[in-house]
């Protein structure tokens, strides 16, 4: 497969990933998204990660910043957490807080083994809460 097909096939497959998440954060009780989020893959492949992490955390980086998209961290951390699922990939989905002056922030990324690979540019300011998957 040509590299222009396979990014033009990721990038869609990240704008409906995006989509079912940012929907499923606003539809579903937290308790399905838990459970969902917490499930390993049906059939585990060790060697895909090497090769899928790196371009679906940039293609939903990229398509979650377009302006008609401006999916939140939890639908971004969620989607790529779907997209390496269904390559056999198993991921971890972390929640976590921080106090900003007199506000509580909080805050979702994705990590994969030690690397946070979605929601890394903020992730060191928050204390993690809680992890699934």
């Amino acid at each position: 497969m040509k590299r222009r097909v396979f990014e033009r096939n990721l990038m869609i497959e990240a704008a409906v990933a995006l989509m079912l998440a940012r929907l499923a954060v606003r539809l579903l009780p937290t308790e399905r998204i838990v459970a969902w989020a917490g499930r390993p893959p049906r059939r585990p492949d060790r060697f895909a990660a090497a090769v899928a992490a790196e371009p679906i955390s940039r293609m939903v980086d990229r398509v979650g910043a377009r302006p008609w998209m401006q999916a939140a961290c939890l639908p971004r951390a969620l989607a790529a957490q779907a997209m390496l699922r269904r390559r056999g990939v198993a991921s971890r989905l972390c929640l976590g807080t921080a106090r900003e002056s007199d506000k509580l922030a909080a805050h979702a990324w994705l990590e994969l083994g030690d690397e946070v690979i979605v929601g890394g540019t903020e992730q060191p300011r928050f204390t993690r809460l809680v992890s699934f998957g």
